[in-house]
């Protein structure tokens, strides 16, 4: 169900501007959760911001970006800075803009792993949607490591089985073979109609993510691979009151504590596990 200031909206309400667009409201319409918005305004950003993940992930899968864990990573150096422990950091001076821009446009000098895959697919989506200038203000500092996110990014979890097209999914392999742990799970985007797209598996349905994660288990494997019930979100909200601002570039802010764990392939939950097991420390 669809709730705009407090009252359900049918779906023939909602100029949608294209069929992905056509495609997220019937779910949303048909769904048994309410989705709540306070304007049609906010319903639309959402909408085309979803519709641009779904762009960004299929851009990602066409691109000669390459599979890698942590200590193989490698990026444009004329951008980006790789780190001692397999990080990409944007290099001082260059536009945040750029440097998203550039891992598309000369995807073959790119090699990450899938957190941070997912990480750039939404950098790109929410930049193509609000446009330079808002993101650069934004995201001045651009750290994609694992989970590790802008806080203006506004990523939060929610425990479903409704998944939205541009929701981040996460496969499970529990038996995975230790000899490439980089094979423990698989982050992917949904992208409607029961498909996925994992960076380094491709596009595929639920069922053939599953039969390729299994393949990739150990020897004596009992237990299948499977999609959980684990979904990654924006902040749409925070997001829109950002879009077509004229604010200046740069800005500096405080960021998120990096937490290096070594573990590739993770879900979001996990490393929030991580970040909340050594705040509790200090």
């Amino acid at each position: 169900m669809i709730q705009i200031g407090g009252r359900l909206v049918e779906p023939d309400e909602i100029n949608a501007a294209n069929s992905e667009e056509e495609m997220i409201v019937r779910i949303m319409s048909s769904s048994q959760n309410v989705y709540a918005f306070h304007s049609m305004d906010a319903l639309k950003f959402e909408l085309r911001v979803r519709r641009s993940i779904l762009r960004s992930a299929e851009l990602m899968n066409q691109s000669e970006v390459k599979f890698a864990t942590f200590d193989t990573t490698r990026s444009d150096p004329r951008y980006w800075i790789v780190t001692n422990y397999g990080a990409i950091r944007l290099r001082p001076g260059v536009k945040p803009s750029a440097a998203i821009q550039d891992i598309y446009s000369n995807s073959r000098e790119y090699a990450f792993e899938c957190a941070g895959a997912m990480l750039i697919i939404y950098y790109h989506a929410v930049l193509n949607v609000i446009g330079e200038s808002a993101f650069n203000f934004l995201f001045p500092d651009i750290y994609i490591y694992s989970w590790h996110a802008d806080s203006d990014l506004g990523l939060y979890p929610v425990y479903t089985r409704r998944f939205l097209p541009g929701d981040i999914v996460y496969f499970d392999n529990p038996d995975f073979d230790p000899q490439a742990p980089q094979w423990r799970g698989e982050n992917a985007v949904f992208l409607g109609n029961d498909l996925y797209f994992g960076h380094g598996l491709g596009i595929l349905s639920a069922e053939q993510m599953v039969i390729t994660l299994n393949e990739l288990r150990r020897p004596d494997a009992g237990r299948s691979s499977y999609l959980t019930n684990l979904v990654v979100r924006l902040n749409y909200t925070h997001m829109q009151q950002f879009a077509g601002s004229g604010r200046a570039y740069p800005r500096r802010k405080y960021q998120p504590a990096l937490i290096l764990h070594n573990e590739n392939s993770i879900p979001y939950e996990r490393y929030r596990y991580y970040m909340n097991k050594i705040f509790k420390r200090i």
